[in-house]
């Protein structure tokens, strides 16, 4: 984490510097939804809310907020579109892949995925994001937080001294990263999050062999060919060549879901 007030300032002002201008001077004057203080009312728990709001949920992150997220291995992150279509998804790197730049802002990388970009493309329409981190091997306790999320080069993180390792593994390196100005933070109750025991694996960083990403797992592929084989075409010189493709595929499929011992959670 930076501490030097110089650096902490152009850190600040570069931050702000990417938000969408509605996003700056948007702050929250109270905890919580319309929807949640319609609910609370509605049955009867906007006292206890209340209690809450005061004594759990920060504008900003505390020391012990700071210290927590930078060992965490993972992270789920909440995203939307600008019509409100939401998209959940799941970032994991080494401990401290996700930095602390200051008590109002945090960043982590993105790698090379599939490339669909999904969550990059929600925050482009919309910068509204929820991170939620868990520790599930020790304090068995839980992070939301919140905030105004925007894109930020690799180059330009450089920019901020921020002692990004350099890494040799092009699936290690972050195509891009996401910086986030937060807006709330607080705590989500040990009493259902499940104790689990870490064990080491290979990551295949950067990957697209079928086998190491999960191939069929869900069998969707396999079930597209099957409604596609169930469903068949007139029979025409080109519509042999699509049948043909088919099977193949089918075959793929197949080699690919065929049943085998499951492999261990990620780590």
């Amino acid at each position: 984490m930076i501490g030097e007030g110089r650096a902490m300032t152009v850190i600040n002002i570069a931050a702000r510097a990417f938000l969408p201008t509605r996003m700056r001077n948007d702050r929250r004057r109270q905890s919580g939804s319309a929807g949640e203080r319609i609910l609370q009312e509605r049955y009867g728990t906007t006292q206890r809310a209340q209690q809450f709001y005061k004594n759990q949920v920060t504008g900003q992150l505390t020391p012990v907020m700071q210290q927590f997220i930078q060992r965490m291995e993972m992270a789920f992150i909440a995203t939307s579109d600008s019509s409100g279509e939401c998209d959940c998804s799941f970032r994991a790197g080494p401990a401290g892949f996700i930095k602390v730049l200051d008590s109002h802002t945090i960043a982590y990388p993105e790698y090379r995925g599939n490339g669909v970009m999904a969550s990059l493309g929600n925050m482009l329409q919309n910068p509204h994001i929820g991170i939620f981190l868990a520790d599930f091997t020790h304090d068995l306790i839980g992070l939301h937080v919140n905030g105004d999320a925007s894109l930020v080069t690799p180059a330009r993180m450089q920019e901020f001294d921020l002692d990004i390792p350099e890494c040799g593994h092009p699936g290690r390196r972050p195509v891009q990263w996401v910086l986030v100005q937060v807006t709330e933070a607080y705590i989500h109750c040990s009493k259902h999050i499940p104790k689990m025991i870490p064990q080491s694996r290979v990551r295949h960083w950067g990957t697209d062999n079928p086998r190491h990403k999960g191939g069929d797992y869900f069998g969707v592929a396999a079930s597209k060919v099957a409604a596609a084989q169930a469903d068949p075409l007139p029979v025409t010189a080109s519509n042999r060549l699509v049948r043909a493709m088919s099977s193949r595929l089918s075959r793929s499929a197949y080699d690919l879901a065929r049943p085998r011992e499951h492999p261990p959670l990620p780590g």
